[in-house]
C-alpha cells in the first residue's frame, strides 16, 4: 500500500510535528499524538533525539551573522575579483 502523498505517512507526520514542537508551534493534541508515536517508533525517536541535539547546538553556539553592509561590501569585492579573473 504505497501512497504518492508522503504526508499520509505517520512517520512523516510525526517528524513534521517534532519540528513544529521545537519552535513551540505544535498544538497540545499534536504533541500528545507525537508522544504516542514515539513510544512505538524507534526511528522517529532517533529523529527527535537528533533534532533536539541540533537545536541545542545551534542555541549554545556563539555564531554571529554578518551585517547587511558588510555582506554587501564583500559581495561587491567578490564580484570585482570575479570580473578581473574573467578578463585575464
Amino acid at each position: 500500500m504505497s501512497s504518492k502523498d508522503n504526508s499520509t505517512n505517520p512517520c512523516n507526520k510525526a517528524n513534521h510535528v517534532c519540528d513544529k514542537a521545537q519552535y513551540q508551534e505544535a498544538s497540545l493534541w499534536e504533541k500528545l499524538k507525537l508522544n504516542v508515536h514515539l513510544i512505538l517508533c524507534p526511528c522517529c525517536r532517533d529523529y527527535t533525539k537528533n533534532n533536539k541535539k541540533l537545536t541545542d547546538a545551534i542555541k549554545s553556539s556563539n555564531i554571529q551573522c554578518m551585517d547587511k553592509q558588510c555582506k554587501a561590501a564583500l559581495k561587491e569585492k567578490f564580484d570585482k575579483a570575479l570580473k578581473e579573473q574573467e578578463i585575464s
